[in-house]
């Protein structure tokens, strides 16, 4: 099988489960900022439609497989409701890239009753808007000197 093309998918699985991957291992593979981009949102995209389609199900079984009652109220559901409360749906979508996950946000989304069309068309923005800064940040940060000796 040719090299980039199981490069591109190595890229676009990790992309599924860690947005920052996409453009850190695209910067690192050399692709452009176009490639960068395609990889990254589609790895994330997939992710949001599978979680989108099967989260209320994932939900009720990993409820099932927790026998333990944790808190409801615990410091992590407080910020996540606090940041809902706050920012609302284009809140969670636009953090998810950087702070939480794709499947992270997609599972917020999906718990907090929000259509799937409307999760789709904020996480693709939020993809889109993200693989674009962190591609170029990382490309720019590689371009100093220093850094280009450290890392490469």
């Amino acid at each position: 099988m040719n090299e980039s093309l199981i490069t591109f998918f190595g890229i676009y699985f990790l992309s599924m489960f860690k947005f920052i991957a996409g453009p850190l291992l695209g910067n690192a593979a050399g692709y452009s900022i176009w490639e960068i981009i395609l990889v990254t949102v589609s790895g994330m995209m997939t992710s949001v439609l599978i979680f989108t389609l099967i989260g209320s199900r994932f939900k009720k079984i990993l409820a099932l497989r927790i026998k333990k009652k944790s808190p409801v109220f615990s410091k992590k559901n407080r910020t996540i409701v606090r940041l809902w409360s706050k920012y609302g749906e284009v809140g969670i979508a636009f953090f998810s890239p950087l702070l939480l996950t794709p499947i992270g946000g997609t599972l917020i989304l999906v718990s907090f009753g929000t259509k799937k069309r409307k999760i789709y068309f904020h996480m693709l923005w939020s993809s889109l808007f993200w693989s674009f800064v962190l591609g170029l940040g990382i490309d720019q940060i590689l371009q100093i000197p220093l850094f280009g000796r450290l890392l490469g």
